[in-house]
């Protein structure tokens, strides 16, 4: 091999050893010292003592409130990510069409995603307030409820309200996904499907759902790594209360962690977490790839 091949070789490693470098150092080197300490014995100061092998994960599995909080995240995750992703692809698919003021809704759309969590989910928690909430205030102003009503009587509505803030804020970045699909999707394809005679659910499941599955696979993995890690919504609206009723995962090993100073349980958790989102991912792209190897 002469030094101009040698060159030519070792060029595209070249350029990809920054980006080489910056994974190893802010994101592979942090996982390798998190997985150490989950394994070691830490002060509630921090401090990192000698190995104790699976202690901190007995730990944190030992929990009163790991099973309800594991079913909370369960829930939360599927919920956010589920109905975001149908709701999101609906509305892809009006914004895709042609009507007056199209430009305009689209930019009302982003809202919601461009804005704080901690925002929205504050005034989500101003809206249903009991006393001087807006929700109360205009149900009875249009004469639809007589009294005020108490929008969080129980610690079951209060969770269904977090996941209603997480869908509500989660649409816009589905729908930008899809759409992007969608555009990308050349007319002809629907204008032949026309002349053979496909109606509309022909052509969403013939055409539109193939062509933008690529979209929806990449909306849905992200999704479920931003939504299994959302920190702000929960903890801004309950905190978890009642007694972690209300608990994510994340909000969770954070109180564990700060409040409660069990800092072990709390990284073994973290690692949990983590090895349950590569799970995820892994299963759902290989799911999507085995369909489209079938279907190619």
């Amino acid at each position: 091999m002469n030094a101009g091949s040698r060159k030519n070789t070792l060029t595209p490693y070249l350029w990809l050893l920054p980006s080489i470098l910056l994974i190893g150092i802010f994101v592979v080197f942090p996982i390798v010292i998190v997985f150490r300490m989950s394994f070691s014995e830490i002060s509630k100061s921090g401090v990192i003592g000698g190995f104790i092998g699976l202690k901190n994960y007995k730990d944190a599995v030992s929990l009163p409130a790991f099973g309800t909080v594991m079913k909370n995240t369960f829930w939360w995750v599927l919920s956010v990510v589920g109905l975001s992703t149908l709701l999101g692809f609906i509305i892809a698919l009006v914004l895709n069409q042609e009507f007056a003021g199209r430009k305009i809704a689209r930019s009302i759309l982003i809202f919601p995603w461009a804005t704080s969590l901690v925002i929205q989910a504050s005034v989500w928690n101003y809206i249903i307030k009991y006393e001087y909430g807006s929700l109360n205030n205009v149900l009875l102003n249009l004469g639809i409820i007589k009294n005020a009503v108490n929008w969080r009587s129980s610690y079951q509505i209060e969770f269904i309200w977090e996941c209603g803030v997480g869908i509500f804020v989660t649409i816009p970045f589905v729908a930008f996904c899809v759409l992007s699909g969608l555009q990308s999707i050349d007319e002809s394809l629907y204008e032949s499907a026309i002349v053979d005679g496909a109606g509309f659910w022909d052509k969403l499941f013939k055409i539109t759902l193939p062509l933008v599955r690529p979209a929806l696979s990449v909306s849905t993995v992200l999704n479920i790594i931003y939504v299994f890690n959302s920190f702000p919504i929960v903890y801004t609206m309950t905190k978890g209360a009642p007694a972690n009723k209300t608990d994510t995962m994340i909000t969770y090993l954070y109180m564990l962690s700060f409040y409660d100073r069990r800092k072990g349980p709390a990284i073994a958790l973290s690692v949990i977490g983590f090895v349950i989102l590569c799970i995820c991912a892994g299963i759902y792209m290989m799911t999507v790839m085995r369909k489209e190897d079938s279907e190619s």
